[in-house]
């Protein structure tokens, strides 16, 4: 089965602290997440290892809904949150590093292994990511910069 590994990634001109506790807040994710409709906090903010949140997304036009639970987290360098629910389980990593005195490089991956019916549309749904990520980080850089 194919594996969707998409990788995307922006220089944003706030510094690594600004741009990590923004991104990583869970209740920031529908302000620039174009597909993400809400989040529910499963356990009490803040995010932490451990931490599950209930999201309810547009996808391709199907709704999803997916618990993600944090599983790594290093403030302002990286956070990962992963769900095994569904036909789908995805793992989504953020990276922040420094990009000059006051930018920052925002990667953002999603990966996972689709199966059954979705396994058959992987390449259709990375290049869907793809734009999809690009178009959320575009976002991001928007609302912080401004």
């Amino acid at each position: 089965m194919p594996d969707v590994d998409v990788v995307t990634g922006t220089v944003i001109r706030r510094p690594v602290a600004e741009v990590s506790s923004y991104a990583a807040d869970p209740a920031h994710a529908p302000e620039w997440y174009a597909n993400i409709e809400s989040i529910t906090w499963r356990t009490d903010p803040p995010v932490a290892v451990g931490s599950r949140l209930d999201f309810v997304a547009r996808f391709l036009g199907r709704t999803l809904s997916y618990t993600y639970e944090v599983v790594d987290l290093e403030p302002g360098e990286r956070l990962v949150m992963r769900t095994a629910e569904g036909p789908f389980p995805m793992e989504t990593t953020y990276t922040w590093e420094p990009a000059g005195p006051d930018s920052t490089r925002m990667t953002l991956r999603n990966r996972g292994t689709p199966s059954g019916f979705a396994a058959v549309g992987a390449p259709v749904m990375a290049a869907a990511m793809r734009r999809a990520n690009k178009k959320d980080l575009s976002r991001l850089k928007e609302i912080l910069e401004s």
